[in-house]
């Protein structure tokens, strides 16, 4: 067991160098909060045997523990409720990202310490007797985190309202602060190959994310020099890739490219290349990709759920549709695509203003110095 103590302990199952949303997130206040002079620790599960144990990352202390099975997108790692109890037990706060099937265990482990809960987003399976079971399970979790936590963060209003968490959370400490979204602009459209217009999706390759109704959008765009850009991770993916079913919608449609992961600089790339964003989810919340498409000034279409639809509604940068429905999803492709320069340059700069990584952690850090120091004062009492 680790002797150090720390300012902020963050539990997530998967960490660096998976990417999702919401490793994406814990890792932006992980690293953020120690960019500003915070002692700060990341516990995880080792989802891949290859990474180390413990490491050091962005200036951020990472202990993995060894998984034992995987079940759907939840991992089995027995050790990890004691590592991430130590941990928090040594810490001033504990900042828990929901859902997680082991949330509940955590809770009782850490205490006294007070704990954060970050609701990413309600749990979500392919529907299938098995994935019930799983998502009952771990709703049940997710509740008893929220019950005992300080404070709980969701991404936005929108998304909170809708939570099937909702009734618990409003009788709780809640803030709705932003994921930090970084600033891609300046890169180089390497990923373009006509003058026509050039519609992207970035994200993991699976299910949830309604690729495939995106395709069949995109085949209603009759011009040969058109292109559709599919880029996100289809390899290690938690639950496991949908690209063969997106690939048989794609058939001989010779116009669309699937780039696989990016990373870095490719990303900022792959926004200087596109005219058009899209995030045609059926399932999901807060989509980091999308807000930083707006930032970048690329106009973006995403479905009409709560907190997925909160980039486009909270901006007017550009336009949501029904889940699931390619002509609506054309339609408004075609509609953005139109839209003048001084229009993008405009809602661009709002955007910047409202999801800058800068802004999130101010935001986070004034509640996490706010409980730390009713806890000092507790404790001085």
């Amino acid at each position: 067991m680790p002797d150090k103590s720390y300012d902020l302990t963050v539990a997530v199952t998967y960490y660096e160098p998976y990417v999702s949303g919401l490793t994406h997130t814990a890792r932006g206040i992980a690293e953020g909060m120690a960019n500003r002079g915070w002692r700060v620790a990341v516990v995880a599960a080792q989802h891949d045997p290859d990474l180390p144990l413990r490491d050091t990352v962005g200036g951020v202390d990472v202990y993995r523990t060894p998984v034992l099975m995987r079940v759907s997108r939840a991992v089995v790692a027995p050790r990890y409720p004691l590592l991430a109890g130590h941990l928090a037990r040594h810490s001033a706060l504990f900042h828990i990202n929901l859902p997680m099937p082991e949330a509940g265990l955590l809770m009782p482990l850490a205490r006294p310490v007070p704990v954060v809960s970050r609701l990413h987003t309600d749990p979500y399976l392919p529907p299938s007797r098995l994935s019930r079971m799983f998502v009952h399970a771990t709703d049940a979790t997710a509740r008893a985190a929220i019950r005992r936590s300080a404070a709980v963060v969701a991404s936005s209003d929108d998304q909170a309202h809708a939570s099937r968490f909702w009734p618990l959370i409003r009788g709780r400490n809640f803030t709705p602060i932003t994921p930090p979204c970084l600033d891609r602009r300046g890169g180089q459209p390497r990923y373009r190959e006509t003058r026509a217009l050039h519609v992207g999706f970035l994200g993991r390759i699976v299910e949830d994310k309604g690729i495939r109704y995106l395709v069949r959008a995109f085949q209603r765009i009759a011009d040969p020099d058109a292109r559709l850009l599919i880029a996100g991770n289809y390899h290690a993916v938690a639950g496991g890739s949908n690209l063969a079913d997106i690939q048989a919608e794609i058939e001989r449609d010779s116009r669309v490219r699937i780039l696989g992961e990016l990373r870095g600089r490719e990303v900022d790339d792959f926004y200087a290349s596109i005219d058009v964003f899209t995030l045609p989810a059926v399932a999901g919340s807060f989509g980091i990709v999308l807000a930083e498409a707006l930032m970048c000034g690329v106009p973006s279409v995403t479905t009409d759920l709560p907190g997925s639809r909160y980039p486009v509604t909270s901006t007017g940068f550009g336009r949501v549709v029904p889940p699931r429905d390619p002509k609506a999803l054309a339609g408004a492709i075609a509609e953005l695509a139109t839209m003048p320069r001084d229009w993008r340059e405009q809602k661009a700069r709002a955007a910047r203003a409202r999801f800058s990584a800068a802004a999130s952690l101010d935001a986070h850090e004034v509640l996490f110095t706010t409980l730390r120091g009713r806890a000092a004062g507790r404790r001085d009492r």
